[in-house]
């Protein structure tokens, strides 16, 4: 048991986070984007949970300095928040890219990226990030890559 509860766990430099931390902040960081602030209901929406766990997880970022919470108003990213959440997103759209260049479905992409993107340590994403880039500068090695794959 203790063993999946750490395996749930990501350790930064402001400590541990869970998939479901990271998955709010994802997701606050979005509706900010397209709305200006956060509501529990809009969470509770889009992460398919109940508006009494997303108000409770709300309220612990708040208590972590994540977001700034009101209750029964919208809220928004601290600047603490709103790097982390800057952090899950450039690992989600590195994730994607890397998986769509290797020429992955977009279902498979989707489903691949959400079961990973929690457990990657840093070094793997850093090294993940410059093949994206390698082969973005370079896509004949990339072409190179996939024909070799296919023999």
């Amino acid at each position: 048991m203790m063993a999946a509860v750490k395996a749930k766990k990501r350790t930064g430099s402001d400590g541990a986070r869970s998939e479901s931390t990271e998955d709010h902040l994802e997701r606050i960081q979005e509706l900010v984007r397209l709305k200006g602030y956060a509501r529990v209901t809009d969470i509770a929406a889009s992460l398919g949970l109940s508006r009494s766990s997303v108000s409770n997880m709300v309220r612990r970022l708040a208590a972590r300095g994540y977001v700034n919470y009101e209750r029964y108003r919208g809220f928004t990213l601290t600047d603490k928040g709103r790097a982390v959440a800057r952090h899950i997103k450039i690992r989600h759209e590195t994730l994607t890219e890397l998986l769509q260049q290797l020429g992955l479905s977009v279902e498979t992409v989707e489903a691949e990226v959400e079961m990973i993107e929690h457990h990657l340590r840093p070094e793997t994403l850093r090294v993940f990030a410059r093949l994206v880039e390698f082969w973005r500068r370079r896509p004949e090695r990339l072409r190179e890559f996939l024909r070799d794959g296919k023999r």
